[in-house]
């Protein structure tokens, strides 16, 4: 098996799980603040107060996932990342199948209603129905913005490569999260919430527009990752394999 194809494989793993637990995880909601040992924000944007930095728990997974993008499209170009997309969406909606077969399935009696009481839950069945149960224009929201800000980073990212060649790979990198975190963010709460749950459409900006200032936040924190991650990548294929790979990767079309 050549250098290529391994980090290929090993990558395309980590891209995969990540999404995977990012969406498993997102079922939580989270105080930022309040993890992090300080009193929560209470802002007003558009005319909505109270917001504060309350998030799902994929958001911590996330970035991770973009960061991963942007290594993949610099190795194994467009092509590369469409292909790890859509297997990704494929098993996502399909673990989906599984456990909203699994929702279904008639419980134990004991275990739902005894092999919880320790812990001080009542109906073990109820809880798990609760926690993996997620409606459906939320995983249809999730999914079509995922897809969406995977296209988008892939053209950004391949658009400012061509115009500043291989310097600047900050620019490229966290320019072309930025700009697909920022549909990201207001994409999935536009079906998930305002088609899906009849929110107010002022309501769904404002939390997006909280979301993608924690989003910034952090893409502009892993930027240095993303060098770290390259440094490594480099000295694993060798400069002459690594810049074969990235004139490759350029020349690949997006269509």
């Amino acid at each position: 098996m050549s250098k290529a194809t391994r980090l290929f494989i090993i990558l395309g793993g980590f891209f995969i799980a990540n999404t995977l637990l990012a969406e498993f995880i997102g079922v939580k909601i989270f105080s930022l603040e309040a993890t992090l040992g300080f009193d929560p924000f209470d802002w007003t944007i558009l005319g909505v107060s109270g917001l504060g930095f309350n998030l799902t728990a994929g958001v911590l997974i996330w970035p991770v996932v973009f960061v991963m993008t942007d290594i993949i499209n610099e190795y194994y170009g467009g092509r590369g990342v469409r292909l790890l997309s859509y297997l990704a969406i494929g098993l996502v909606c399909y673990s989906f199948v599984m456990i909203y077969g699994a929702i279904h399935l008639s419980p134990n009696d004991w275990w739902q209603n005894l092999s919880g009481q320790s812990s001080g839950i009542k109906d073990m069945s109820l809880s798990y129905n609760a926690v993996f149960g997620q409606g459906l224009w939320i995983i249809i929201g999730s999914m079509v913005a995922f897809l969406v800000g995977q296209v988008l980073d892939v053209v950004v990212f391949q658009s400012i490569k061509a115009k500043t060649g291989e310097s600047k790979v900050w620019l490229r990198a966290t320019g072309s999260t930025l700009v697909s975190q920022l549909v990201d963010s207001y994409l999935v709460l536009l079906i998930a919430f305002y088609i899906g749950s009849d929110w107010e459409l002022v309501r769904v900006l404002a939390i997006g527009s909280m979301n993608y200032i924690y989003k910034f936040v952090v893409a502009v924190i892993l930027t240095p990752v993303i060098y770290l991650a390259h440094h490594f990548i480099d000295e694993y294929l060798g400069d002459d394999l690594a810049d074969e790979m990235k004139a490759n990767a350029s020349m690949t079309t997006l269509n």
